[in-house]
């Protein structure tokens, strides 16, 4: 199943070059009952947007991978769910269901920090996540 995971291993040279997001901080309201002010967010690019479309669709094609569960799958090979693992990881000796795993859990921590899927692509461990994936997928072919 040669390039089973080329649906976000094409992102590599794209992501390489990319803008990723801008934090988007209200500085013109207020702060009262009548000028609430909106809570800081990230707003990313179109890149980042059409790669987690398709972080989605290759979750979905690989249901056997069990991403559902990527905590498990994370702690199972020594990791946290918490960024300093997650970026830290020596990627060299995982399989394509570890990789797999870090990538949601980037993409599902943003759900509940803003900002925590930016600091995954601005500290380069997306890219390094997908060139991994890019690698066993060669081997697999």
């Amino acid at each position: 199943m040669a390039n089973r995971f080329e649906i976000i291993t094409k992102y590599i040279p794209k992501l390489t070059e990319a803008q990723y997001g801008d934090w988007i901080i209200d500085k013109e309201k207020k702060g009262t009952k009548e000028s609430p002010i909106q809570m800081p967010f990230v707003n990313y690019s179109d890149v980042v947007s059409e790669f987690l479309q398709d972080v989605y669709t290759c979750m979905d094609e690989n249901e056997d991978m069990q991403l559902n569960r990527y905590g498990e799958i994370l702690e199972k090979n020594g990791l946290l769910w918490e960024t300093e693992s997650m970026k830290d990881a020596e990627v060299s000796s995982l399989d394509a269901q570890c990789i797999m795993a870090l990538i949601t859990g980037a993409v599902r921590a943003e759900r509940f920090c803003d900002g925590a899927l930016l600091e995954f692509f601005q500290n380069g461990s997306i890219t390094k996540w997908l060139k991994r994936l890019k690698e066993l997928d060669s081997q697999m072919g």
